[in-house]
């Protein structure tokens, strides 16, 4: 039933199309409603049934909700005139007003067109009962007029009056007549919404009905005209009820508007605060969310505002002043990630299992509890703002994208003509309490805010092209990077080539980005800054200048598709050229053997190294020696993608044996060879640890006891074929040497475990497909597990390669 109202939002913004329709109903009544003639006749009738059904049952359910409102009216009425009312006349008048008249036309109308729907012949004709509820709409620009005063004497009433609170905090709804549910429970102030969300559901309807009506039906200039009423009436009023004109007036006398508003890691005497940070048209406020009794209205404690007149930035040198940032170690952000991934997989277990829902509901509290610790401790990327009369104050943000957003939104402010001023502490409480209406981001960022059904993102891999970009005024130095969002914020995942001194860059490079659950994909460019006076000692802070950014919403349907998808993201005048396409995690899993006999990629390890008359194939020592050469200290290496066309050239040298291999290294960018090290890995018709071997590592890694993990973990290394088990050692030891850089190249053992566990071990493909049957699930109990194994490995003391097969000490497990 698509017209079913159950749950109201709290900005009153009404619209022609609807909040939530999703149809992509055309605004005027013309729009492809012509051709109903045209149409399969038949159809379009049970179509108009359909929709009448579902209107008739949103009806009920509207109705019963306005009956709700109206019940504690008498009693209040009752006692008004006694000598100890709840409430005067004249507040029960403001808060109920108009609601007996709506209820009234409404249930005329539905007792008329219940019994046309219930027995429904094709000729039948219900326009004019459209046509007379939008001649009535006069009563509800009436409630409107009222509505927010209605809700302010409510609010009013349940401070000081404890019997009214009770009675507004709990209004009883009666289920539908086929509903198992007999009453909810639902507030007043929700309630006093309904009539406000009811006119836009109407409005859809009648676009509904004219799609499925015939143009020669009866009914079909009845119904135009009732939408032609419906829309004139919904943009009269819509600037009356606009949100963000509700807000209080400014020393000016203008009406001051929220133009943003988001939460925003605060560092406050040293320790991380999460804050909803509200920026109007002339001062910053920064809030913190009230804790109150469940079912009471929610409020904002204002922690400090800065007047924009007042508010600067502080320069690259003033910054070198401030404290230092206290910086989690990724290993432990990677940690809790996990934690979150086995949480969100017992969830899903509990569902697929019918389990209880209080064990559902500790699980996601406790999920809730790991994200919002994640949101917390994960931004590093310092935006300071300064008030002209001394004070500072220092957000932390996971994205350059954010910080460059705040600071244009309020440099376009401060252009205009704006004074400095002092709130009033009942000015300063005014203008705090209109940020709950006002706020447009409700919920933490967190995913177990979101709805069920909410989409669950993308896992797997995102190839994109950054082909090139156009609209630059002057020649500059000029490079993009790529974010995508994971766990609630924004990680950089890829950064292209700085192309010299041009305004038209042709960039045409090729990355795979890891997707974790993601819903955006982000495009940054930035002018190359080279100017070394400029550096800012401060780590995180990037002195590039920014000329640009976008994002796009990756759409599943979109981008899961085998061809690329090419599109254009426009930014300040600039317009960035990219391509895309998105490979999930189960294709990605898939091991293609070489047909060929020569070359290395897709080759089993023991064909190459007999080949090579070597104990480590020569690609991975070639690899790991440039990398220990001149990309050891660059950051995020490994986790950094590399050009995809270098790494697919890098392969096709190395497959031919050229003997150009090393100069083509020396001139190569670090991070594609770094990426065709992994390639050459994932590509292995087998993973290095075999598949043989893979249900013991699992086994293996699970064990509680030490002494029995060690014996186990060891005895499944010299279980390895000899080519498997060198090559892994020389690796492993090459990957502790990257991370004994960890403080310059912020890549700590943990994150190269995360990086190259699930290519070293996974399941054979017949295993993998009962494990990878759901998106959500991917980053499950497998893929830590896989992670754990080689961390396992890489904390563990240097292994030697002949004390490993000399050893006895290790027991024999028959694996």
């Amino acid at each position: 039933m698509p017209y079913i109202d159950e749950s109201p939002t709290m900005s009153p913004q009404l619209s022609a199309r609807g909040q939530d329709s999703g149809d992509g109903v055309s605004p005027t009544p013309t729009d492809g409603l012509g051709t109903g003639g045209e149409r399969d006749a038949g159809k379009g009738l049970e179509m108009r049934k359909l929709v009448l059904s579902g209107f008739l049952a949103s009806e009920e359910i509207y109705i019963n909700q306005l009956e709700a409102l109206l019940l504690p009216m008498k009693p209040l009425k009752a006692t008004a005139t006694t000598s100890q009312p709840v409430l005067t006349l004249q507040q029960i008048e403001t808060i109920f007003y108009k609601i007996q008249d709506i209820y009234e036309i409404h249930k005329e109308f539905y007792d008329s067109l219940s019994p046309k729907v219930q027995q429904w012949d094709s000729n039948i004709t219900m326009g004019h009962l459209f046509q007379k509820l939008a001649s009535q709409l006069g009563v509800y620009k009436a409630f409107v007029d009222n509505y927010k005063i209605a809700l302010e004497t409510a609010e009013k009433c349940s401070q000081s009056n404890y019997q009214f609170q009770k009675i507004s905090e709990e209004l009883k709804v009666k289920g539908p007549k086929d509903s198992k549910e007999s009453h909810t429970s639902v507030t007043m102030e929700a309630l006093l919404y309904k009539p406000i969300d009811r006119v836009t559901r109407s409005t859809l309807v009648l676009h509904d009905l004219l799609k499925h009506t015939p143009t020669d039906h009866p009914d079909y200039p009845l119904l135009q005209d009732a939408l032609r009423i419906s829309q004139n009436f919904l943009s009269s009023i819509n600037e009356d009820i606009d949100p963000r004109r509700t807000a209080v007036t400014t020393p000016k006398g203008e009406t001051r508007q929220l133009i943003k508003d988001g939460f925003l890691v605060e560092l406050s005497e040293g320790s991380r605060k999460l804050r909803h940070v509200f920026l109007f048209t002339d001062v910053l406020l920064c809030a913190k969310l009230k804790k109150t009794a469940v079912g009471k209205h929610q409020q904002y404690d204002c922690k400090w505002y800065v007047p924009l007149a007042d508010l600067v930035f502080p320069s690259p040198e003033e910054s070198e002043h401030c404290p230092q940032v206290h910086v989690i170690p990724d290993h432990e952000l990677e940690d809790m990630k996990m934690k979150i991934s086995a949480i969100k997989s017992e969830v899903q277990k509990e569902k697929a299992n019918k389990g209880q829902s209080r064990a559902i509901e500790r699980l996601k509290k406790k999920m809730f509890e790991n994200e919002f610790w994640l949101l917390l401790n994960s931004p590093a990327i310092p935006f300071r703002i300064h008030n002209r009369n001394g004070k500072s104050y220092l957000f932390l943000l996971s994205s350059d994208y954010e910080r460059s957003e705040w600071r244009e939104a309020i440099q376009k402010l401060q252009k205009k003509d704006i004074q400095a001023f002092v709130l009033s502490s009942v000015e300063l409480q005014v203008l705090t309490g209109s940020c709950f209406k006002l706020r447009t981001v409700h919920n933490i960022p967190v995913t177990s805010n979101k709805d069920d059904d909410e989409s669950p993102g993308l896992y797997g891999f995102l190839h994109v092209i950054v082909h090139s970009a156009k609209g630059f005024k002057q020649s500059a130095n000029l490079y993009c990077t790529l974010e995508v969002d994971s766990f609630g914020y924004f990680v950089s995942k890829a950064k292209t080539r700085v192309f010299r001194d041009t305004t038209e860059p042709q960039w045409n490079e090729e990355f795979e980005i890891e997707l974790e659950g993601s819903q955006s994909l982000r495009i940054l460019c930035y002018e190359k800054c080279y100017d070394k006076t400029k550096l800012n000692k401060d780590n995180n802070e990037i002195v590039d200048k920014i000329m640009g950014k976008g994002q796009i919403q990756l759409d599943p349907q979109a981008v899961q598709t085998k061809n690329w998808h090419m599109d254009v993201i426009e930014m300040n005048g600039i317009k960035v050229e990219f391509s895309m396409k998105f490979t999930s995690r189960d294709m990605s899993l898939k091991r293609t053997p070489s047909k060929k006999q020569t070359g290395v990629f897709g080759v089993k390890i023991s064909v190459v190294t007999k080949r090579e008359r070597s104990k480590v194939p020569y690609i991975v020592r070639q690899c790991i020696e440039e990398v220990e050469k001149r990309g050891i200290e660059e950051v995020g290496i490994y986790r950094i993608s590399g050009v995809a066309t270098d790494i697919q050239a890098l392969k096709a040298v190395f497959d031919a044996n050229n003997k150009d291999i090393l100069v083509m290294l020396s001139d190569m960018d670090i991070n594609a060879i770094a990426g065709t090290l992994k390639l050459y890995f994932r590509e292995l018709p087998e993973p290095l640890l075999t598949d043989r071997l893979y249900p013991a590592f699992m086994e293996g890694i699970a064990l509680s006891d030490p002494a029995a993990k060690e014996n186990c973990m060891m005895h499944l290394l010299r279980s390895l074929p000899d080519p498997n088990l060198i090559t892994f050692l020389f690796l492993l030891e090459h990957l502790k040497r990257v991370a004994e850089k960890e403080p310059i190249n912020k890549m700590s053992l943990h994150n190269l475990a995360t990086v190259f566990g699930p290519t070293l071990l996974r399941p054979s493909e017949g295993e993998s497909k009962g494990h990878l049957t759901l998106a959500s699930d991917i980053w499950s109990h497998d893929v830590m597990a896989q992670v754990q194994v080689l961390l396992y490995y890489l904390q563990h003391p240097p292994i030697s390669f002949t004390e490993l097969k000399r050893n006895t000490l290790y027991f024999s497990t028959d694996v």
